[in-house]
């Protein structure tokens, strides 16, 4: 996903451009840190105290210059009309956070109005098309014969979340002001690999497929999770 937000990027803004960029729910600040080590600037907004001290401390590691360049809030991501003017940012990131989002299009209208004209937004869901593949390959056949009419699944955290539908987002998307520009499959093949399971020594290649199949089809369509990348008009 880094390089399909790095291509995005790339394509859009002047190289050597400083962006500002938010990162609304950004967990412990991997993707959040990648970006101001680049050298934009960075907000990361993130409501889990946890988190937030978990990035706070991966920060407190980092030169000076980088620690310059990033700031951390703690607070929702609903509510980002209350931290930041309209038009803020260059880029906005929203990342494995709508499937914990009941009614998930207020919060996207929020991200789009913080985008400055042409400004990307970079959405991460889980695909509601192909929530029967993960069970399906599990041989959980009555949980992959329950998924294809919903788009309400459990997680491997336990959790009852829900997932989006390409159709249904790119309307969303259209409606707020933030079309999409482009769009890719994540985790074509290696969505069933363990959470524990070790880097293999092919890594690289491995990342070459993903990285292939998410930008073809048909198998993008059955990632299970879409990177969506919308531009402010």
């Amino acid at each position: 996903m880094a390089r399909q937000l790095d291509e995005q990027i790339v394509g859009r803004f002047p190289v050597g451009q400083r962006l500002r960029v938010l990162d609304v729910g950004m967990g412990q600040g991997t993707q959040a840190l990648r970006l101001a080590r680049a050298g934009h600037q960075v907000t990361g907004l993130e409501q889990d105290s946890t988190m937030v001290a978990v990035a706070r401390e991966s920060l407190a590691g980092e030169p000076e210059g980088i620690r310059e360049r990033m700031r951390i809030i703690e607070g929702d991501g609903r509510d980002t009309g209350v931290h930041f003017l309209p038009g803020s940012f260059d880029v906005v990131l929203c990342h494995g956070v709508l499937m914990y989002v009941e009614e998930p299009d207020p919060l996207l209208a929020g991200l789009a109005r913080m985008l400055a004209p042409g400004g990307l937004l970079s959405l991460l869901v889980r695909n509601g098309d192909a929530l029967a593949i993960r069970p399906g390959l599990s041989g959980d056949w009555a949980g992959a014969l329950a998924s294809f009419d919903t788009v309400s699944y459990r997680n491997r955290l336990g959790l009852d979340v829900r997932a989006d539908r390409l159709k249904d987002l790119t309307s969303t998307l259209a409606g707020i002001g933030a079309p999409l520009h482009a769009w890719y499959g994540v985790r074509v093949f290696t969505d069933t690999a363990a959470d524990a399971a070790e880097v293999p020594d092919d890594v690289e290649t491995l990342l070459a497929v993903e990285e292939k199949a998410g930008r073809t089809d048909p198998y993008r369509g059955v990632a299970a999770l879409l990177h969506l990348c919308g531009v402010r008009g």
